[in-house]
């Protein structure tokens, strides 16, 4: 009886223990990124690049990539037509092939509709090593209305 008693509460503290598990060379690697971000540093808005950033660094001819992370459907109804722009959708971007075909050496502006995309994708090719990634704040609503344009309603 003490046997069965015994196995018993030994697979009870199993299942528990895997309930709670979770995988640590990830949380490694978010605590990494996430410990250098106290408020003087998130005050200051380190992984973020606003519409009027864009055009000023359009203007005096920095390098760079604006990433649409878009759908296709979403592509097809306003594009980017930045010389330096890559079209790859959030569901196919971390795949190795279109990983591979991400600068190292210059900044990486990452795109969507509003900016909420853009900020999961940029904080994930942060964590995968992408320290050059930044999120274009507001998207392409607020590039547009930047630039006097307007796409608010153009997709719902």
């Amino acid at each position: 009886m003490k046997k069965v008693v015994a196995l018993s509460l030994l697979f009870v503290f199993s299942l528990f223990s895997l309930s709670y598990g979770f995988d640590k060379d990830m949380a490694a690697k978010f605590d990494a990124m996430f410990s250098q971000m106290t408020p003087e540093v998130i005050a200051k808005r380190p992984c973020e690049v606003n519409s009027k950033q864009i055009f000023e660094m359009i203007k005096a001819k920095e390098d760079f990539v604006l990433l649409d992370i878009r759908t296709p459907q979403e592509m097809g109804i306003v594009g980017i037509t930045y010389k330096n722009a890559l079209k790859i959708p959030m569901h196919e971007l971390f795949k190795e092939e279109n990983l591979k075909t991400l600068p190292t050496d210059k900044k990486i502006v990452v795109v969507c509709h509003t900016g909420t995309r853009a900020a999961a994708a940029s904080t994930a090719l942060r964590a995968s090593g992408f320290m050059n990634a930044f999120m274009l704040k507001g998207g392409i609503i607020e590039l547009a209305a930047e630039s006097g344009r307007s796409v608010v309603g153009y997709l719902w």
